[in-house]
């Protein structure tokens, strides 16, 4: 078969690029912005990318393709796709491809929240991997315990992190309605993605579509602290549920982690979680992934001994460089929530050290200025605050005031590297968040330092 892909550098969709090109399907595909890593991944596996979308694909590299696959940022009004409809010629969308032909015969581990969904793959792939299960996984990042981002395997298992963002624009359904999961995290639920969701109810509602789908003998891991979460499952579940948390929650739970980190499942003690990631969050992360592998006869004994060797995520609090003392963080935080908890993760790992917040709000809500009210509160543990806030159509210096004079906002990269350069003294921590690349910032500050 020969799969040509709309919107092929994605993570996700060069991850369905990298599955079909091991399953043994010829692969080719384009997108508006061509660019390393991913075009270099994807070159290395002999796939052939096209710059743009222009619609004489369709007479040249696609002209042979058995499919079109079609990724969620191409809309009505783009011209190859648009000739795609005028041709009649087949399309899908990337989860169904990957339902189709891929998921069918997998015992599915899907991790879906609104935070942690990256993180916590990867420790569900380490762990299935240290323990000789030897999964298959997509995941929205690169643990850096395996340097790719996804992996066909003959093994039974199959991680996938679970968006909740619509699939096409020909079908607005959330992405993991597709993936009917056998072992499915509910790691975390709240607002997001206020581009195509009203509100919480209709996020929840969503989410209530992916209880539907999986089976009696199925299970969910749902995180016991989450009102959210409970509103979901009261609607109606189907298979067991655990539920994990905090000691001493209110609600009850399953799976418990203490002050110390010692694991107790249904109040008997598993052993103690020891493992270099920062922060609660961490640890809420680890506790879902190990009640997961359970459900494929992991030991926790093995996934703990697996944490202690999990080595994290690209672009999750990933130190790239220290010059001069000074510690450059690059981390995806681009909702207010994940904002906190990072910050929250990294202070507690440094104690005093100042730390200097680096943020550029460029998720489609932060876009929309829907979060702008929480920004002061999430950025609380940070000594210096400094935004970039081009072409953002609402008043981040306004947004931002409650901070006083901790935060500055600036409107190119240039200007930016130099205030963080000047303001920066030696055992500062530079934490640089965003969902984008950022302009190259983090790789001009760390020269920007040595030449200074």
């Amino acid at each position: 078969m020969h799969l040509h892909i709309l919107g092929i550098c994605g993570t996700f969709m060069g991850g369905i690029a990298a599955i079909a090109r091991t399953a043994g399907h010829t692969v080719t595909g384009c997108d508006a912005n061509v660019y390393p890593p991913m075009s270099t991944q994807l070159q290395a596996l002999g796939i052939p990318l096209t710059e743009g979308f222009a619609a004489e694909q369709l007479q040249g590299v696609a002209r042979d393709a058995d499919v079109f696959v079609i990724g969620n940022v191409v809309s009505r009004g783009n011209p190859l796709m648009e000739a795609i409809l005028d041709a009649a010629r087949p399309y899908n969308s990337g989860p169904q491809w990957l339902a189709e032909n891929v998921l069918r015969d997998k015992h599915v581990l899907a991790v879906a929240g609104t935070h942690g969904k990256t993180t916590t793959s990867a420790m569900l792939a380490s762990i299935l991997d240290r323990a000789g299960c030897d999964p298959g996984f997509l995941i929205g990042g690169v643990p850096l315990d395996f340097a790719v981002s996804a992996r066909l395997t003959p093994s039974r298992c199959f991680i996938i992190e679970a968006d909740e963002y619509d699939t096409a624009f020909f079908d607005k359904r959330s992405k993991f309605v597709h993936y009917r999961p056998r072992t499915a995290i509910l790691n975390n639920l709240e607002f997001d993605h206020a581009d195509i969701f009203p509100d919480l109810a209709a996020i929840e509602t969503q989410f209530h579509h992916l209880v539907r789908t999986i089976p009696r003998s199925g299970r969910i891991v749902a995180n016991g602290e989450e009102a959210s979460l409970a509103r979901v499952l009261d609607r109606g579940a189907w298979s067991e549920v655990e539920r994990f948390g905090f000691a001493g929650a209110a609600s009850p739970l399953d799976w418990t982690i203490d002050g110390d980190d010692a694991i107790a499942f249904h109040g008997i003690g598993q052993g103690r979680l020891q493992f270099e990631q920062a922060g609660r969050h961490s640890r809420m992360n680890a506790l879902a992934a190990i009640a997961a592998a359970r459900h494929v006869d992991v030991p926790v004994t093995a996934s703990l001994a697996a944490l202690r060797a999990f080595r994290g995520v690209r672009r999750r609090l990933e130190l790239r460089g220290t010059v001069r003392g000074v510690s450059v963080y690059d981390d995806f935080a681009h909702h207010p929530t994940a904002i906190a908890t990072t910050l929250a993760g990294l202070r507690k790992r440094v104690d005093g050290a100042r730390i200097i917040a680096v943020l550029e709000p460029r998720s489609n809500t932060m876009k929309l200025g829907t979060m702008k009210d929480a920004l002061p509160g999430s950025l609380a543990d940070a000594d210096v605050v400094l935004c970039y806030a081009h072409d953002l159509g609402w008043d981040v210096q306004g947004a931002l005031a409650p901070l006083g004079a901790r935060a500055q906002v600036f409107d190119d990269i240039p200007t930016l590297v130099r205030a963080i350069a000047e303001t920066v003294r030696s055992g500062d921590h530079v934490l640089i968040m965003s969902n984008g690349g950022f302009g190259g910032l983090h790789d001009k500050l760390l020269a920007e330092l040595q030449a200074s």
